[in-house]
């Protein structure tokens, strides 16, 4: 558990004033040094080479390459919930809503990135895969079999067609506009090496609105020291690292530490790539979302249940694979769905991964920016409230699997928060321990 050096008052006359100051334009609180583009070992991209035939054969393919699904139990899982009722956001590079393991799934979100919008609503990949690992439909078309097939996706588009952002601010951006409009669970995977007080307080809000939060810990460390990604060491954000291939070994190029929370399936993953076909990824990007989709089957088995209770659900259930009790490299252990949608657990006051006090609504004051994001709509769904917009544009984070791929960098980018002083004197975020 976590301990703050803030008491929860202060803390939340930091998220008022941090709010308030984006609100009015003053970014100056976060100075954001855009990511510099260091090589690393690409992780997303390589498109499957599977035998001849038609769409149908290579999606049997697809379905019989989803390691991840046995691992996790899915089919018993499955017998006790689909994730039918819970919105998933996934704030990324955008969904393309029109693969077809996708068809039904996506609601319409927003992109926050490209103010008139852009002919493709993923250019990038990377979030529609996370997408289909979170609910990609189990009927008998085959193809991607979402960990929650039967849960909707709210895409938040904040990342770049370089798959990075430059501005932490778009994604509070994104986390707000989530919240708003009906995101029960968030998936984040992204991230960087820099704090942020507007990210930290959108998730605060995201906390305040009864929603799980989700992230990758980061790929590929450039140094030893390398900590976890924010905002996966956001205290109350499950931060998930990743396995390899059908084992129980830590995946080679995970960034774990103190923050490291739980684990999931992250090497040799088949994902949906748009706009009808796939290709094999790997990173904890891609852990993330399953995760993610654990928690939608826990929500939707319990539709009552806090995000409190959800958190503290799988971190008791979670398999230990590690060294006896938490530890820094799996966290509590390996994600089990058929344990948290089974096993009977105590309710608990709040989030044990974040012992402040349970912000209020309101203290939160409007959504940081206004007005100019683009809508994306889809035929399938309609989502209730107001599209909110923003004029923030930005640059993010992605993943590729082999050099000659396209250029991401995996499951996000590597970005450098300077903090202002004044930054600095409102909050500063640390976890003693986790």
């Amino acid at each position: 558990m976590r301990h703050s050096g803030a008491s929860g008052s202060s803390r939340r006359f930091a998220n008022r004033a941090l709010l308030a100051a984006a609100a009015t334009g003053l970014s100056a609180l976060v100075a954001v040094v855009p990511a510099a583009a260091v090589p690393v070992t690409p992780t997303l991209g390589v498109p499957v080479a599977y035998a001849p035939g038609d769409v149908a054969d290579r999606a049997d393919q697809v379905r019989d390459e989803q390691w991840q699904l046995d691992k996790l139990g899915a089919k018993v899982a499955w017998r006790t919930s689909t994730g039918r009722g819970v919105t998933v956001a996934v704030i990324d590079s955008g969904v393309d809503g029109s693969h077809p393991d996708l068809a039904g799934r996506v609601l319409p979100g927003i992109d926050l990135v490209s103010p008139g919008g852009t002919s493709e609503p993923d250019p990038v990949g990377h979030g529609t895969t996370v997408a289909g690992l979170i609910a990609g439909r189990n009927d008998d078309r085959q193809g991607v079999v979402g960990l929650a097939p039967d849960a909707r996706i709210l895409p938040v588009r904040v990342l770049d067609e370089e798959n990075r952002y430059d501005d932490a601010l778009i994604v509070a951006q994104g986390v707000r506009w989530a919240v708003d409009n009906g995101a029960q669970v968030i998936n984040l995977s992204l991230g960087g090496s820099g704090d942020s007080p507007a990210l930290a307080a959108a998730i605060d809000y995201a906390f305040a609105r009864d929603v799980v939060v989700v992230a990758c810990t980061g790929n590929l460390a450039t140094s030893p020291d390398a900590k976890v990604w924010y905002p996966a060491r956001e205290p109350g954000v499950i931060a998930v690292s990743g396995l390899e291939r059908a084992s129980n070994n830590l995946w080679s190029g995970a960034i774990t530490g103190r923050a490291t929370i739980l684990t999931a399936p992250a090497s040799g993953l088949v994902g949906a790539r748009p706009p009808s076909g796939y290709w094999r990824v790997q990173g904890t990007s891609f852990a993330a979302p399953l995760v993610a989709a654990t928690a939608a089957l826990v929500r939707s088995r319990y539709p009552k249940m806090s995000a409190g209770d959800v958190v503290n659900r799988l971190l008791v259930t979670a398999k230990d694979i590690g060294p006896t009790g938490r530890d820094d490299r799996f966290g509590y252990g390996l994600v089990d769905p058929i344990a948290a949608l089974t096993a009977d657990v105590p309710l608990v006051y709040q989030n044990p991964l974040d012992d402040n006090d349970p912000p209020g609504i309101s203290g939160f004051g409007p959504a940081p920016g206004s007005a100019r994001g683009t809508a994306q709509d889809t035929e399938q769904l309609d989502l209730t409230g107001s599209q909110q917009e923003t004029r923030w544009r930005a640059r993010a984070a992605g993943t590729p699997d082999d050099a000659a791929s396209a250029r991401l960098w995996i499951g996000s980018l590597v970005l450098v928060a300077l903090l202002t002083s004044a930054a600095l004197m409102v909050r500063r975020f640390r976890r003693a321990q986790r």
